[in-house]
């Protein structure tokens, strides 16, 4: 059945009516449709970028990444055997080749083979690392470098000596500034900075730099210095030229001293000061010696009150207070007067020398009888001119209540300007000659009387070997250097009440020591067996001026010293000492 259309009826005449036709789209708006567009375009890039991204991640597979710079050589983007190659080409030639360095103002050479330095190549390459994923990354390395050092291989016994070796060239010592005199015109003397090698970071810097080619900067430490170039041309301008500008002269009690330009300026030195500047120090000795001697007649030499022994009996022979310039009081001035170049005179001031031992104190000692006493001979004629000269020096020395005497002390050096000569002595077990041989003699008399006296022993040692003609285990030797320094002494202390006066008694045979004083004891000796004997050593003599000898056995002595009050006799005291003596070598001359 069809289907036919029907009409609306109405109640109007009827009429044509048209069929309702639904209505069209709008047409899209340009703006979308060139979004659309764009899209398609993005799309099509980003899709030509990732297959360009695959294609450049698949070709550098084994390539070393772009952009790596090793030592100023570029390998970026090389294969890596290309890549070492390239290294070893441009790098390899400089290896041998001595580095210029650079360490604060010191320039100097570095051999990379002494230095036991060597590159790891395929180390290097590795620093490089592998080709990156990330795409900026990737596209970053197009327009930029990076730098990357070398890999060494290092002889650490070899860099560490080299790199001694090196500070040895770098480092220096500060130098202060200074002011100095040619002749007697000041000059100044710029301060200069010290340095000193960072061992530690110059050895990384070398370890990292080496391969470059390029001169090498090393870090030093200076070490400052405290004053200035201007302050010691202030030092020269306000002190040194005025200084040296005339003479002083300094004013004495009946006579004057001058000191001249040539001897300030001996005598002025500059040291560090405040504020950069420089200090001025003047040597108080030699300003002293130079006017010392011309102020001599202007003074007054003290005296010791002595014992003289006149007639056998001691004589107090009184003391002088002495009168002496007072040098530490008269030269205070002289730094600020060294200033003027005009009124240039110092005064000289005086100050009273008591004697060390007054004529009242003498006369107090109670030095009225002799209290020890003992005598030596067998000496000879050279020794004994020693031994003369060094009794006249002792003779009538005092010794107050607890002072202790010290033979070395008391003489001084005993050397040829003192009058003493070369006589013989007990060298190693043979015969030799020193200047003062023979005071060791005088040394065991002297001992022996002061064991007699009982007084305390405060020091002495025996002969390393025996010597007849002393009692064992009661004698004493002595020895200076050639300086006067004392070596071995011999030293007793006065621990009685009274004081002690040494008279000595020479002859062209014998020594006599005597001790004055108020007698506290009787003394015993009692001599031990002598004990544990050891045979002489056979031993060749000097190939000149030898004398044979049959040498001597060393032996063990003991010596017992009993004290006894010299009043009551009661034991006081009771004291052993043990010696061991060397055997003496038997000397043997020739074949």
């Amino acid at each position: 059945m069809q289907y036919e259309p029907r009409w609306p009826e109405t109640d109007s005449d009827q009429t044509d009516v048209l069929p309702v036709v639904p209505p069209e789209e709008p047409p899209s708006p340009p703006r979308r449709r060139g979004l659309r567009k764009a899209g398609w375009i993005s799309g099509g890039v980003l899709a030509v970028l990732v297959v360009a991204y695959l294609i450049d991640l698949l070709t550098s597979q084994g390539r070393v990444p772009r952009g790596v710079v090793v030592a100023g050589v570029d390998v970026g983007g090389l294969e890596r055997p290309v890549a070492e190659r390239e290294l070893r080409g441009k790098i390899e030639p400089r290896l041998t080749q001595p580095l210029t360095v650079t360490a604060g103002d010191a320039h100097t050479k570095l051999s990379p083979t002494e230095a036991g330095l060597g590159l790891d190549w395929s180390g290097t390459l590795d620093q490089a690392g592998d080709q990156p994923v990330n795409p900026f990354a990737r596209l970053a390395s197009f327009f930029s470098t990076r730098e990357l050092g070398v890999v060494s291989h290092v002889e650490a016994a070899k860099l560490d000596p080299a790199l001694e070796d090196l500070r040895g060239r770098v480092d220096r010592e500060p130098v202060e500034g200074t002011v100095r005199f040619d002749g007697t015109t000041p000059v100044a003397i710029p301060p200069q900075a010290g340095q000193k090698l960072d061992v530690a970071a110059a050895r990384a810097k070398v370890l990292s730099g080496w391969a470059s080619g390029s001169e090498l900067t090393l870090p030093v430490t200076p070490t400052p210095v405290r004053t200035t170039a201007e302050g010691v041309q202030r030092a020269l301008t306000e002190f040194a030229k005025p200084a040296v500008s005339a003479p002083i002269v300094v004013k004495g009690e009946g006579a004057d001293a001058t000191l001249t330009q040539e001897q300030i300026a001996g005598a002025l030195t500059f040291v560090p000061g405040d504020g950069g500047g420089l200090a001025p120090q003047i040597d108080p000795k030699k300003v002293t010696d130079a006017l010392a001697p011309q102020l001599k007649s202007t003074e007054q030499e003290g005296k010791d009150a002595t014992i003289a022994f006149s007639g056998g009996k001691p004589v107090v022979e009184p003391s002088a207070d002495g009168n002496t310039v007072d040098w530490e009081q008269s030269l205070k001035p002289l730094q600020n007067t060294l200033k003027q170049t005009d009124g240039r005179e110092l005064k000289a001031i005086y100050k009273k020398a008591p004697a060390k031992v007054t004529t009242e104190q003498a006369d107090k000692l109670g030095v009225k009888e002799v209290i020890g006493e003992f005598t030596t001979g067998g000496f000879a004629a050279d020794s004994g001119t020693n031994i003369r000269v060094v009794a006249e020096k002792v003779n009538g020395a005092i010794v107050k209540p607890g002072e202790t005497f010290s033979l070395n002390g008391f003489t001084g050096p005993r050397g040829r300007p003192q009058g003493y000569v070369e006589a013989g002595v007990i060298e190693n077990g043979a015969p030799a000659r020193e200047v003062g041989g023979g005071i060791s003699q005088f040394a065991t008399t002297l001992y022996n009387a002061a064991y007699f006296s009982g007084m305390k022993d405060a020091g002495h040692k025996e002969h390393s070997y025996y010597i007849s003609r002393y009692p064992a285990a009661r004698e004493a030797t002595v020895f200076q250097n050639p300086n006067g320094a004392s070596v071995i002494d011999l030293k007793f202390t006065n621990d009685s009440d009274t004081g002690v006066a040494i008279q000595t008694v020479w002859t062209p045979s014998s020594i006599t020591v005597k001790l004055w004083g108020t007698k506290r004891y009787t003394v015993e000796s009692i001599p031990g067996e002598r004990t544990n004997p050891t045979p002489p050593p056979t031993k060749p003599g000097p190939a000149e001026n030898c004398h044979a000898s049959n040498g001597a056995p060393g032996f063990t002595a003991t010596d017992t010293r009993v004290l006894r009050d010299a009043s009551s006799g009661r034991e006081v005291s009771r004291h052993t000492r043990s010696v061991r003596y060397n055997p003496q070598p038997q000397i043997t001359c020739g074949e």
